[in-house]
């Protein structure tokens, strides 16, 4: 690839529309893939460009009527380039214009073209701004550069800002980085259908938020994948590392299901339990569908709560008939409601983790955990069915979220910079089930995602229908990372919010079904398709800390201990 020869020229175009580019003969139609990163230099300005769209075309309806034959090589080869072209769509999204062109108006006192003035900045001086404009008839389209690639994206090792590698361009070894300071302000989401690798997207984010000191992870893991060991897809049977694994110095494991842990081997997990009297009234109504709960049934959970305060769920179990009868002629309640929200509630028993009453504070215990700079994985084990996850994270996270805007308030008054809490990020998976629109007004998630980084706090949503979360969340998503989606509404939800979100719409829809995603949002300066960055022995070498089985058993067990006594054991 020759990055100084242009691929082609503008023809035609507008600002909301986009540009039409002629390929030049030279150029093979086949060379363009939807979601290549292009540059337009114009005669004042630098246009960086995603490719959008690739058409053939012809001079003459003849041509058409009369092709050549499959064996004529040589009248082929004649129509290329004038009888017969190839045209690309590119959607402007970033230009530059060099202090030189804005002086010399393209030309500088060597005479040389306005390329070269622009490859003499460095990229910290570059100053890359929003599309207002489109270059002039005929203006060349060449192959992003590394240095095209640099200035725009970064570099990992940037000393001005967490820069994090997720991938490369489809066509080029070049690293494409997102900045996590950004990424962590708000809150975010991973997308794909079923099968296309959203867990090990998920796991290599948390991986650069951990590696670059970001934030602190909050990860409630419903099928046990990124704490310890995760199942790799494919034919053969194979397991990546999780985060633990990654980095034992830094990530603590709780578990749900404490029995299903210790078969899988994991070390110096810690139990957690949850009580009755930590549910709300508001966490059952999150889950009413998973219980087959009546609107009914949730108003009278109102009144026991009001009669009995946290304890209404405790007493309304072990309330019999009589009891319940008595209850409802000094109440007004409705007996046959209570009833059922007691019958239906029996489910909450099978639990293994709930419990009448808990010998200590877990969730106190967990934010000890974040506030030491630990990073948390709750998993879930045989505990995974949407009522155990929805119920156990709605739980867990409305009481984080209340100590945390404690936290913040405290700050804010003081201004101390020893108050200030650290930067929190929850990751939840099947978000659309938290995020709905039904229910949106219900969970704990739905006033974070409004929130922004209010409260230092923000979601890492996994999910892979994003049409299933309420519109109102989703404009409210900052990054979007989003693997191949099917379904015209997903892909209709994706762009919610985003501003010429139509011309990218073929790019999402055309990505392959593993390791390739479409990035957008404020964490990236422009939309790209990547390469993703493999999960594999080399990621771990460069992103991980030493690994316990790296580490003498003197260590090891030195490290566990270390981890209980951060936690007050």
């Amino acid at each position: 690839m020759d990055l100084d020869q242009p691929l082609g020229s503008v023809i035609q175009g507008s600002l909301s529309e986009g540009l039409e580019v002629r390929l030049h003969p030279d150029v093979s139609v086949e060379e363009m893939r939807v979601g290549k990163f292009l540059v337009v230099q114009g005669m004042r300005s630098r246009f960086f460009c995603m490719l959008t769209d690739v058409s053939l075309g012809t001079s003459s309806q003849r041509i058409l009527v009369n092709p050549p034959s499959p064996d004529d090589d040589f009248l082929r080869e004649v129509l290329a380039g004038s009888g017969t072209f190839g045209t690309v769509n590119l959607t402007p999204m970033l230009m530059f214009t060099p202090t030189e062109v804005k002086r010399d108006k393209g030309v500088n006192l060597n005479g040389k073209s306005s390329l070269a003035s622009f490859e003499a900045q460095s990229s910290e001086a570059m100053d890359l701004l929003p599309v207002k404009t489109i270059p002039s008839h005929f203006s060349q389209v060449y192959d992003a550069s590394e240095r095209d690639f640099r200035a725009v994206f970064g570099w990992e090792d940037d000393p001005h800002r967490r820069n994090f590698a997720i991938g490369q361009p489809l066509d080029m070894e070049v690293p494409i980085c997102i900045d996590l300071d950004r990424f962590v302000e708000r809150s975010n989401g991973v997308f794909g259908k079923s099968g296309t690798g959203k867990s090990f997207l998920t796991r290599l984010l948390l991986s650069g938020i951990i590696r670059k000191q970001a934030a602190v992870n909050l990860i409630f893991d419903m099928h046990s994948e990124y704490g310890w060991e995760a199942v790799s897809e494919g034919k053969q049977f194979s397991t990546v590392k999780g985060l633990r694994q990654l980095f034992p110095s830094q990530v603590q494991v709780y578990t749900l299901d404490a029995e299903s842990t210790q078969r899988r081997g994991i070390r110096d997990a810690q139990e957690l339990y949850l009580s009755y009297d930590q549910i709300e009234v508001e966490d059952i109504a999150l889950v009413r569908q998973e219980l087959n709960l009546s609107e009914a049934s949730l108003e009278n959970a109102i009144i026991l709560r009001n009669e009995f305060g946290k304890s209404w769920i405790t007493q309304l179990l072990n309330m019999t008939n009589e009891e319940i009868q008595e209850f409802c002629d000094t109440k007004r309640g409705s007996k046959s409601s209570i009833m059922a929200l007691q019958r239906k509630l029996t489910r909450l028993e099978e639990l293994k983790y709930m419990r009448s009453a808990c010998p200590r504070n877990y969730i106190d215990q967990i934010l000890q955990s974040l506030d030491a700079g630990k990073h948390v994985v709750v998993e879930f084990g045989s505990q995974s069915n949407m009522l155990s996850y929805m119920l156990a994270t709605n739980l867990m996270t409305r009481r984080i979220h209340s100590k945390y805007v404690q936290k913040a308030e405290k700050f804010l008054q003081s201004k101390n910079p020893s108050d200030r809490p650290r930067q929190l990020v929850i990751t939840i998976e099947e978000a659309h089930r938290f995020l709905d629109s039904a229910t949106v007004r219900q969970t704990i998630f739905g006033i974070i995602a409004r929130e922004m980084r209010k409260y230092f706090v923000t979601l890492l949503v996994v999910d892979q229908r994003p049409s299933g979360i309420d519109n109102e969340v989703m404009s409210q998503i900052g990054t979007r990372i989003t693997a191949l989606l099917n379904d015209d509404k997903d892909i209709e939800a994706i762009f919610t919010g985003v501003s010429g979100g139509q011309s990218l719409r073929s790019v999402l829809a055309k990505l392959d079904s593993k390791q390739q995603a479409l990035i957008l949002g404020h964490a990236v300066p422009m939309p790209v398709v990547v390469r993703t960055r493999p999960y594999d022995e080399t990621f771990y070498r460069e992103i991980g800390d030493i690994s316990w089985d790296e580490m003498p058993d003197e260590a090891v067990f030195a490290a566990a201990e270390a981890g209980r006594a951060d936690l007050g054991f």
